[in-house]
């Protein structure tokens, strides 16, 4: 046996269910089923079949898991290069990359058969359009070839609660719409912070995020212009009748907050106010969602409340 054979053997013997545990990047998947689920409960007056809840959100989770694979996958050299990414099992050497490959086909394939089979055919084919958007489409091409690339790619990341929505009714709806717009606006103004934190990162790994190909002033002129729409964009649900002014209370004290740390970040000299921007824009899809569940509930609309005003 040759020395990179033991080698190969020896790594794949060690590798550990948290290593492919991270793959899926479960911090990014769990916010996509935070949404996924208001997206479910939105749909209806009530409360969603239990076996939708359970076995919708598990395969839209695992295609996403098995997207975020891929996304190691391909980046497994950039990651090499970026100290955020540098530890990630295929960086590292942990797990091989054909291992990999057959995890995320596994598991985006299992997920797959879960909503054909027990939710309906609509939310399957959105999760795979959704699926390959990510993994083929934003990583493979996008990401390398526009400063643009996460304004473009990030219509795949804001599907999940129109598939939480289409998995309980079975169609498209105007209203879900809307909150893949709102996750769509936010993108941008989220990623661009990090990306400005770790714009000598991104360079030395030859990533044309638009701090490098831009300038940092320009990347956070930005920011605050897409923050403006944002919060614009948040207002739709309350104006077509979809929420009550429970939700318009949230949204705009949540607003001005992002706000607030976008024009932070164009006139703040602190290093640390990119990722400060960053940290607060997760906690603020987080807590806009769940205050959609709260207004939802707690002040429900007539009984035709699916047809906007």
């Amino acid at each position: 046996m040759t020395k990179s054979a033991e080698t190969s053997r020896a790594r794949s013997a060690s590798v550990s269910w948290r290593d492919y545990y991270e793959l899926c990047k479960p911090n990014v998947v769990m916010l996509m089923i935070l949404t996924s689920v208001i997206g479910m409960l939105l749909a209806v007056p009530g409360m969603v079949p239990l076996d939708v809840l359970l076995i919708g959100n598990l395969g839209i989770a695992l295609c996403a898991g098995s997207a975020a694979a891929v996304n190691h996958l391909v980046d497994r050299h950039v990651d090499q290069k970026m100290a955020r990414t540098f530890n990630r099992p295929l960086a590292k050497g942990r797990v091989e990359p054909m291992q990999a490959a057959v995890f995320a086909l596994v598991i985006g394939s299992l997920g797959l058969a879960l909503l054909v089979v027990f939710i309906n055919t609509l939310t399957a084919v959105l999760t795979l359009v959704s699926l390959l958007g990510y993994a083929v489409i934003y990583t493979l091409f996008l990401k390398r070839a526009t400063p643009q690339n996460i304004v473009i790619g990030g219509i795949a990341g804001a599907a999940p609660p129109l598939l939480g929505w289409t998995a309980v009714t079975g169609e498209i709806h105007g209203h879900a719409l809307l909150l893949v717009l709102i996750i769509f606006a936010w993108t941008p103004p989220h990623f661009w912070a990090l990306a400005v934190h770790r714009k000598d990162e991104y360079a030395k790994a030859d990533i044309p995020m638009l701090p490098v190909t831009h300038g940092e002033h320009y990347t956070k002129v930005h920011i605050l212009l897409y923050t403006i729409i944002l919060v614009l964009v948040t207002m739709l649900p309350y104006i077509t009748g979809m929420l009550n002014w429970l939700y318009l209370l949230g949204a705009s004290v949540l607003g001005v907050g992002f706000l607030y740390w976008s024009i932070a970040m164009l006139v703040s000299k602190k290093p640390s106010v990119g990722m400060d921007t960053f940290k607060y824009s997760i906690v603020y899809l987080m807590a806009l969602f769940v205050i959609m569940l709260l207004d939802h509930y707690l002040l429900p609309v007539p009984s035709d409340y699916l047809t906007p005003r």
